[in-house]
C-alpha cells in the first residue's frame, strides 16, 4: 500500500468537513499550493497548482460570504428575538396590569352584589309595613282619637269635681241638720220638710 500524500489528507478532510467551518484546512492547503507552485519544475504543474490555488481561494470566499450570510442572518435573528422577547414581556406586564383590574372589579362585583342583597332585605322588611301615606292616615285617626278622649276626659274631671263640691254641700247640710235635731226635737213630719227644704236644688231635682 502506497503512502498518502498531504494533499489526499487534506482532500478527506475537506470532505468530511464538508461545509462546515473548514477555513483552517482551506488557507493551509492554500499556502501549501502556493509553495508547490513557487517549486513547481515544469509549465503543467505550475498550472496544476495555480488552478488549485484559484479552487481554494473560491472555496474560501465563498465559505467567508457563506459566513457573513449567516452572521447577518444571526444578527437579524437576535434583534428579533430581543423584539419577541420585549413583546412578550410587555404582554406579561399587560396580563398582570389585566389581572389586578380584574381583581378590582371582582371586589366591586361583589360589593354591589352585597349592597344589592342588603337593599332587597331592607326592602322586604319595608314592604311589610304600611306606606307612609297609610302611616299618616293613621296617626291623623289616632290623635283625632286621642284628642275626643282627651276632651272626654275633661268632662268626665269636670263632672267629678262638681259632684265632689256637691257632695261636700251635702255632708255640710246634713250635720248643720243633726245639730239643729239635737238641739230642738220636733215632729217626724216637720222633720221631713225641713230636711228636703234643706237639700241642695241639685240632689232635689236629680
Amino acid at each position: 500500500m502506497g503512502a498518502v500524500t498531504d494533499d489526499e489528507v487534506i482532500r478527506k478532510r475537506l470532505l468530511i468537513d464538508g461545509d462546515g467551518a473548514g477555513d483552517d484546512r482551506r488557507i493551509n492547503l492554500l499556502v501549501k499550493s502556493f509553495i508547490k507552485w513557487c517549486h513547481s519544475g515544469s509549465h503543467e504543474e505550475g498550472y496544476t497548482q495555480y488552478q488549485r490555488m484559484l479552487s481554494t481561494l473560491s472555496q474560501c470566499e465563498f465559505s467567508m460570504g457563506k459566513t457573513l450570510l449567516v452572521y447577518d442572518m444571526n444578527l437579524r435573528e437576535m434583534e428579533n428575538y430581543e423584539k419577541i422577547y420585549k413583546d412578550i414581556e410587555n404582554n406579561i406586564a399587560a396580563a398582570h396590569e389585566k389581572i389586578a383590574e380584574c381583581k378590582k372589579q371582582i371586589l366591586q362585583a361583589k360589593r354591589i352584589r352585597k349592597n344589592r342583597q342588603e337593599y332587597d332585605n331592607l326592602a322586604k322588611i319595608i314592604q311589610q309595613h304600611p306606606d307612609r301615606h297609610e302611616t299618616l292616615k293613621q296617626l291623623e285617626a289616632l290623635g283625632k282619637e286621642l284628642q275626643h278622649l282627651s276632651h272626654i276626659k275633661e268632662s268626665v274631671e269636670d263632672k267629678l269635681e262638681l259632684r265632689r263640691k256637691q257632695f261636700h254641700v251635702l255632708l255640710s247640710t246634713i250635720h248643720e241638720l243633726q245639730q239643729t235635731l239635737e238641739s230642738k226635737p220636733f215632729h217626724c213630719r216637720t222633720y221631713k220638710n225641713i230636711v228636703f227644704l234643706s237639700l241642695p236644688t241639685f240632689y232635689i231635682s236629680a
